[in-house]
This record gives structure tokens, sequence and C-alpha cells, in this order.
């Protein structure tokens, strides 16, 4: 996913600020150049969000959205705590609402496409 997207979004913004008849060269040159550095980013971002998810899960013995939402927010203020208890906090609050928003989305689209189960017949009138 990061890969994609970072991908994808580096070759535009770099065939973009290129010149007319280097913009695919000007693009894999972007991509190429910030490519490992977004890889990186992803990657521990993801590591701390899975370590934090399977502690809350081992400390609070549930397997529920709560824990995703809670280390998306601690993970969020950790990543953050270099510039300040404000940037944390208010990275803390964003990472801690995009997961919520994440779950619930998820919760919606399992609710919107499970399978009903078959109506039961009305027991036989004597």
């Amino acid at each position: 996913m990061g890969a994609i997207g970072g991908g994808t979004w580096h070759f535009i913004k770099g065939a973009r600020n290129s010149p007319y008849g280097e913009r695919f060269r000007g693009g894999m040159n972007a991509m190429r150049s910030r490519g490992p550095i977004i890889g990186g980013n992803f990657a521990v971002w993801g590591s701390m969000f899975s370590t934090f998810e399977c502690v809350l899960k081992g400390m609070r013995q549930k397997e529920d959205p709560w824990n995703s939402i809670g280390s998306g927010a601690i993970t969020g203020g950790l990543l953050a705590a270099r510039g300040g208890w404000k940037a944390a906090s208010v990275s803390a609050v964003f990472g801690g609402v995009l997961l919520a928003l994440i779950e619930g989305v998820g919760i919606v689209m399992s609710r919107a496409f499970a399978q009903q189960p078959p109506a039961l017949a009305p027991p036989p009138s004597q």
C-alpha cells in the first residue's frame, strides 16, 4: 500500500515539476529518490501500530475495535513526540480519529454485506 501509493504520488509530483520533454524521467527520478523514505516511514508506522495493538490486546484480554483506535492514537502521539506535547497530542487525536473512522467503515461494511439468516417458517397451526 505504501509503495504503490507513495510511488504513484511522487511519480506524478516529479513529472509535474519537470520540464516538458523530461516528464517521465523526472517522475522516475522523484519516485526512485523518495521511495525508500516513504517505505521506511510506512514500515515504522506499521510496526509501531502492530506492537501497540498486540500490547493492548494482551492487557485488555479483548479483541475489539478499541484496540486499533488506541494503538492508532498511541502511535500518532509517539511519532510526533519530538515536536513537543502539543504536536504529540494533536497527532494522537488525529491517529485515534482516523483509526475510528477506518474501524467504523469496516463494521458498517461487514454488517451491510453480511448474509442474512433464512427466515424461519411459522409453526404449523393446529
